[in-house]
């Protein structure tokens, strides 16, 4: 039997994230995290991207997400990208720090003098920065959002943060929300400053928001 053609495969689409995805958050976290490159020959524990920035969205009370999935790839169910966030980032701060990291910190515990990748997200796990008051004061809401690279420019990140849009604007009455990035990633900076995220100069570190009455569907 020959092999599907294009038009006959099932197309790609957009569902809730669950519990079930974290394997594929991990995987997608970590061979993006790297400015948007793949970090896997970074990490000696390929999780520790995932566990901080990916994960907890899908487990936690006040974390919620999407997941764009193709049925044609047989690998962690088809997930080939998300978008996750909450409506409420200091509670989701608060979870974090009691349900959420605890177990983490025992079997990853501090090494002194370490200073490689792994160790850097290691302290991570130990004391995770606070969100910038300032983008907090914009909005409760925050998200991150990865792509694997053949799905990229395709419309899939527009299309996965307009459900973040969606959600937090009609579900919980939101006008806005805010993300951080990797200021070396010059083209995620280029990808939201296109949907309408501006920068937020006054917050520490790389930081853009999106007014929602900004955002074009």
């Amino acid at each position: 039997m020959s092999d599907p053609t294009p038009a006959q495969r099932p197309a790609p689409y957009i569902r809730r994230a669950t519990a079930a995805d974290s394997p594929a958050l991990s995987h997608i976290c970590l061979v993006t995290a790297d400015a948007g490159s793949s970090a896997e020959a970074l990490h000696t524990a390929g999780e520790l991207p995932g566990l901080l920035y990916a994960e907890p969205y899908a487990h936690l009370p006040t974390g919620f997400g999407f997941v764009l999935v193709d049925p044609a790839q047989p690998a962690f169910a088809g997930v080939v990208g998300y978008a996750l966030g909450t409506w409420d980032t200091r509670q989701l701060e608060r979870d974090l720090d009691a349900a959420w990291f605890p177990p983490h910190r025992e079997r990853y515990p501090l090494a002194a003098g370490a200073a490689d990748a792994t160790d850097a997200f290691v302290r991570l796990i130990h004391a995770p920065p606070a969100a910038p008051d300032v983008a907090v004061a914009f909005s409760p809401a925050h998200m991150h959002i990865d792509i694997t690279a053949a799905y990229q420019r395709q419309g899939w990140g527009k299309k996965l943060i307009g459900e973040l849009v969606r959600f937090l604007r009609d579900e919980k009455g939101l006008e806005g929300l805010w993300l951080g990035l990797d200021p070396r990633n010059s083209n995620a900076k280029k990808f939201y400053s296109r949907l309408g995220f501006k920068g937020m100069p006054e917050a520490p570190g790389a930081v853009m928001s999106l007014n929602f009455a900004d955002w074009k569907d």
